[in-house]
C-alpha cells in the first residue's frame, strides 16, 4: 500500500498494546461482535481514508457495491456506514479509535488526565492497571504526524468523514 507504510507500522503496535489488553483482562472486557453502540459514523484522518479506500478496493465487487451504497446513504449523525448486521464490513481496515475503543484510553482535557472505557467493561475492578491503559494524547499525537507526512505525498483534506472516504477514488 503505497504511502501507508507508516500508519501500518503504527497499527501494528496499536494491535500489540490492544490484544495484551484484551487478553490480559478478557474476563472484564464485554465488547463482542454484535456489540455495536459505539460505532458512530466519524471522521478519519487522510491516511486512515487511504487504507480504508485500499480495503475496499481489495474486496469482491458485491461486497465493494454495498459499501459503496451505504457510504452514498449515509447520515453524518447516524450509524458508521461501515455497520452492517452489527459487523463492520471493513473490520481489518477499520480506524485507530474503532480500535481503541472500550478499552481503557488516559485523556487529556482541561489540563486534566482521566481513564475513560466502555462502562460496560471493567465494571468488577477497582482500578485499572497502567499497563491495560492507552496513552490517547500520545497515539493520537503519532497518528498525527504519520496523517502530515502522507499529505506531503498525496495532498488533499487532512479529515474525512468514513463515508467521504469510501466515496472518493484515488
Amino acid at each position: 500500500m503505497q504511502g501507508l507504510e507508516n500508519y501500518l507500522a503504527l497499527l501494528s503496535r496499536i494491535e500489540e498494546l490492544c490484544n495484551r489488553t484484551a487478553l490480559g483482562f478478557a474476563s472484564h472486557i464485554s465488547c463482542h461482535a454484535g456489540c455495536d453502540a459505539c460505532c458512530r459514523h466519524l471522521s478519519v484522518f487522510a491516511v486512515e481514508a487511504a487504507a480504508l479506500r485500499e480495503a475496499l478496493r481489495a474486496l469482491p465487487d458485491e461486497e465493494a457495491a454495498l459499501i459503496r451504497d451505504k457510504a452514498a446513504h449515509a447520515a453524518f449523525e447516524g450509524a458508521c456506514p461501515l455497520l452492517h448486521d452489527g459487523l463492520c464490513l471493513l473490520y481489518q481496515a477499520r480506524p485507530v479509535i474503532c480500535r481503541t475503543h472500550g478499552l481503557p484510553l488516559l485523556l487529556q482535557s482541561d489540563g486534566e488526565s482521566r481513564i475513560d472505557f466502555c462502562p460496560e467493561n471493567f465494571r468488577e475492578l477497582e482500578s485499572i492497571p497502567g499497563s491495560a491503559v492507552i496513552d490517547l494524547e500520545r497515539l493520537n499525537t503519532m497518528l498525527a504526524a504519520i496523517n502530515a507526512l502522507y499529505l506531503r505525498s498525496f495532498p488533499g483534506p487532512e479529515r474525512l468523514t468514513v463515508a467521504e472516504a469510501l466515496s472518493l477514488s484515488d
